[in-house]
């Protein structure tokens, strides 16, 4: 079996699977709790000047998500067979409120009657909202397990989707996000409008301790095979304490109005909950509740070792790419925003 730094080229694509979702989910994450909490601004000002926060940044955020989707197809394609036919109707509602948020952001500002602006406003936080507890949703199901047949076909229907455990992880997703975008909105505004950000970023983060509080003792209680990995190699109890110390400094820097070091310990809040995800869910990519001998793992559901070697190369390449090309974005587009003819 051909290995990079000691590790199989299964395992790395796990990696760099599991690595282009975390920056999906810091990069958009944050556009998404932003227009979660669009409907709170109560001023056309505000409301353009939140837009506008993002307006650089937010389709290029998305891409990550393309790769994302191409990569699990490139990579596992036995997993990506599976979820998205076992997800379809939440992935085609993802995808439409996916198309009106876009549609949201850009068709606003095409005419200046409050009717049009109100109804593409509600459009946009309806369709954040949506995005965020579904992505939750989607998970919660993952981690759980999901009902497929030997030959990776989901035997179940879709009101099994909404479980308890899947509208807890969802809820706690989507207050991550409003958290996250709340920190990034505060950072990029000024005057009243700041001011009015720091009250929200405060509760958002109350929100979002409450909801992973509650996820954690549910997980534990309840979902026992979540926690097998790290209770059963102790080394790896950093993590979890790791997540716990970044959540802690959030509200720390919150409180010192530091915000950039929040969204940083925000960011690494996103990044330690999907290590840790990816950890108890290793070696499989989706666990069967009919079988256990029907798991899709990262070895039984890859493509060929010669195609992975090749797509590794070409990940090596382009991922790197991608990464510069969003620094010099955010570097282009840093500071407060500022209202001028071209905005929103």
């Amino acid at each position: 079996m051909a290995t990079i730094f000691g590790l199989d080229y299964q395992t790395l694509w796990f990696l760099v699977i599991g690595g282009v979702f975390t920056g999906y989910a810091i990069l958009d994450g944050f556009d998404l709790g932003a227009g979660a909490l669009h409907l709170f601004f109560n001023k056309e000002t505000s409301r353009r000047i939140a837009l506008n926060a993002i307006g650089p940044v937010w389709d290029g955020n998305e891409v990550w998500l393309v790769i994302g989707g191409g990569a699990l197809f490139a990579g596992f394609p036995g997993v990506y067979a599976a979820v998205f036919s076992a997800f379809y109707m939440p992935f085609m509602l993802f995808l439409t409120v996916l198309i009106f948020r876009a549609i949201s952001i850009e068709f606003r500002s095409k005419e200046s009657m409050p009717w049009w602006r109100k109804m593409w406003d509600v459009c946009y936080c309806l369709s954040s909202t949506t995005i965020a507890f579904l992505l939750g949703v989607v998970l919660g199901n993952l981690l759980l397990g999901i009902p497929i047949d030997d030959k990776g076909n989901f035997t179940g229907t879709l009101a099994y989707f909404l479980n308890p455990y899947s509208v807890m992880v969802g809820i706690t997703t989507l207050a991550l996000f409003m958290m996250h975008g709340a920190i990034y909105l505060v950072m990029k505004t000024e005057d009243r409008l700041y001011t009015k950000l720091t009250v929200m970023v405060r509760n958002t983060t109350i929100f979002f301790s409450i909801s992973i509080l509650l996820l954690s003792f549910y997980t534990l209680l309840y979902i026992p095979h979540l926690s097998n990995a790290i209770r059963n190699n102790s080394w790896m109890f950093f993590i979890p304490v790791a997540m716990v110390f970044a959540i802690a400094n959030i509200t720390r820097m919150v409180a010192k109005r530091q915000y950039r070091f929040a969204f940083v310990s925000s960011s690494i809040t996103v990044s330690l909950l999907l290590i840790i995800v990816a950890v108890e869910l290793y070696p499989n990519m989706v666990i069967s509740t009919a079988n256990p001998a029907y798991n899709l793992t990262v070895y039984n559901s890859a493509s060929s070792e010669k195609s992975l070697g090749i797509m590794l190369l070409v990940a090596a390449i382009g991922v790197p790419l991608v990464i510069a090309y969003t620094t010099f974005v955010f570097w282009t587009f840093k500071g407060k925003v500022k209202l001028d003819e071209m905005s929103y």
